[in-house]
C-alpha cells in the first residue's frame, strides 16, 4: 500500500497550499477605477469588499450615469477578484492526481 501513503501525502502538501492560497486571497487587495477615477473599489481575493469611494462631484451627474459606471466598477472587481481566486487555487491544486484503479 505504498501509493496510499504518497497519495496522503500529496493530500497533506495540496492542503497547506490550499490553505497558503486561501490566505493570500484574504489580504489581496484588487483596485478598480471607473469614471476617470471618480469611482473606486477595492475589493480583496475572497470577492468581499472592502471600500468604495465616490468623488462627491460626480454624483452630480446624471443619475443614470453614476449608476452606470457604478455598476461597471463593481462588474470589474468583482471578475478581477474571480479571476485571481481561480488562479491561484488552481496553483494549489495543480500536481494532485488520484490513481486510476
Amino acid at each position: 500500500m505504498a501509493g496510499v501513503g504518497k497519495i496522503l501525502k500529496q493530500a497533506q502538501k495540496m492542503q497547506e497550499r490550499i490553505e497558503n492560497a486561501k490566505t493570500e486571497l484574504a489580504n489581496a487587495e484588487i483596485r478598480v477605477s471607473h469614471g476617470g477615477g471618480a469611482i473606486t473599489i477595492v475589493v480583496n481575493g475572497d470577492g468581499d469588499f472592502k471600500s468604495l469611494t465616490v468623488d462627491p462631484e460626480f454624483l452630480k451627474e446624471d443619475p443614470g450615469t453614476v449608476e452606470q459606471t457604478l455598476l461597471s466598477a463593481i462588474r470589474e472587481a468583482t471578475a478581477q477578484s474571480k479571476t485571481l481566486n481561480r488562479k491561484l487555487m488552481a496553483g494549489a491544486t495543480e500536481g494532485f492526481a488520484l490513481p486510476v484503479f
